[in-house]
């Protein structure tokens, strides 16, 4: 064996033996947990706007909050139905007040040539449109990844697939969103094929003078999707420079987006990840296996980890509703989470069958907790 491969692998070996023992020895906290009927108020409207998937949020100044949404509904619910309705592919809001009790939300879509409603973000190609994931505001602008996403079966609501990544950039965040310059360049990082999935932005943290960028690499098989956490950081005056972008890989930063480590497996596409001052641990929000009631967290004393086996934290009663109702997107949102031990998450429950998500506008809508995480003993936890 070479001695550089040697290197290599006694690097594995360590990397893996710290997983292990932080796994094994991992403090868990208390959780208790309470549905937020105030916040969802907000975003209850029966008329414009009535529901959407995604919910990113991003703190634009103290009291501004951007909300970022994927599929939406824009027209009229009458007796709880969705009536003289459009389905665009993206839309936003902004929350003007952090309190849920004595916020405001507006929100915002596009418009066709025929004033018709379109979505915010537009893609270049017609047949492909924009699904919002994460971003920040920085001293230069508004950055947020933008998955394009591609129709390939007009019958099943799973009928999509993602063909490209794009990292869109607004000038002006700080004017009404109409007035919004947007420009958007590809991310040079990600590559979809028929077997494997690999992108950045479901998620970003700032943290000494860099933003750490999450994102999944996901192996695709016949029957399955399993999908991994993978990591990239750039100073946070470089987030638009892809030359400074560096890969985490087993405890060193590379240029080599390929060498990226796989930090947990069976995450989503959309997840969180916070900085908890009251545990002094990172804290990873997700919808267990993409699909799941199952809501989980792990943690981890690094932002690249080594991250603990996931902890239940709620389980999504819509999934009782109903056998064709399924819930996705959990995601925490630090940014209106008020307290050192708390993180506001909000999740959607949607529907296999389309008839039923426009007959029920309780659907696909976010629906929001707040979670508190109490520090505990030590007790044994087995990683997956």
């Amino acid at each position: 064996m070479k001695r550089i491969d040697r290197i290599k692998l006694i690097v594995r070996i360590q990397w893996l033996l710290l997983l292990i023992i932080a796994v094994a020895c991992a403090p868990r906290p208390y959780i208790s947990v309470e549905v937020l009927p105030e916040y969802e108020a907000l975003f209850q409207d029966e008329k414009g706007w009535t529901g959407a998937d995604g919910a990113y949020s991003i703190m634009l100044s103290n009291e501004t909050i951007l909300w970022l949404f994927g599929d939406t509904w824009i027209g009229q619910i009458k007796g709880r139905r969705h009536v003289n309705t459009t389905l665009v592919n993206n839309s936003i809001a902004l929350q003007h007040g952090r309190h849920a009790m004595n916020a405001s939300v507006e929100f915002y879509y596009g418009q066709t040539l025929n004033d018709k409603p379109a979505a915010f973000f537009r893609s270049l190609e017609d047949r492909s449109w924009f699904w919002l994931y994460h971003g920040t505001r920085t001293a230069k602008g508004l950055y947020l990844f933008l998955m394009q996403i591609e129709r390939i079966d007009e019958e099943s609501v799973f009928g999509f697939k993602t063909i490209g990544s794009w990292l869109g950039y607004v000038a002006n965040p700080e004017e009404p969103p109409p007035a919004w310059r947007i420009s958007i360049r590809k991310i040079p990082w990600a590559t979809f094929t028929a077997s494997s999935n690999t992108f950045f932005g479901s998620a970003l943290l700032p943290l000494s003078d860099y933003f750490y960028i999450y994102g999944i690499t996901e192996d695709i098989g016949e029957g399955f999707h399993r999908k991994y956490m993978i990591l990239a950081r750039v100073p946070e005056s470089g987030l638009d420079d892809f030359n400074q972008w560096r890969f985490f890989a087993e405890g060193r930063w590379t240029a080599n987006f390929t060498e990226a480590s796989r930090l947990c497996a069976n995450i989503a596409n959309e997840y969180s990840v916070s900085y908890l001052p009251a545990l002094k641990k990172y804290v990873m929000v997700y919808s267990e296996n993409g699909i799941s009631r199952n809501i989980v967290a792990r943690l981890a004393l690094q932002p690249y980890g080594p991250w603990s086996a996931p902890m239940l934290l709620y389980q999504c009663p819509e999934a009782n509703w109903d056998g064709s109702i399924f819930c996705y997107a959990a995601k925490a949102h630090s940014d209106i989470s008020l307290n050192a031990d708390e993180l506001i998450i909000t999740y959607v429950a949607n529907s296999t069958d389309f008839q039923k998500v426009a007959a029920d506008a309780r659907l696909y809508r976010p629906r929001f907790l707040r979670v508190r995480f109490l520090p505990q003993e030590t007790i044994f936890l087995f990683g997956r």
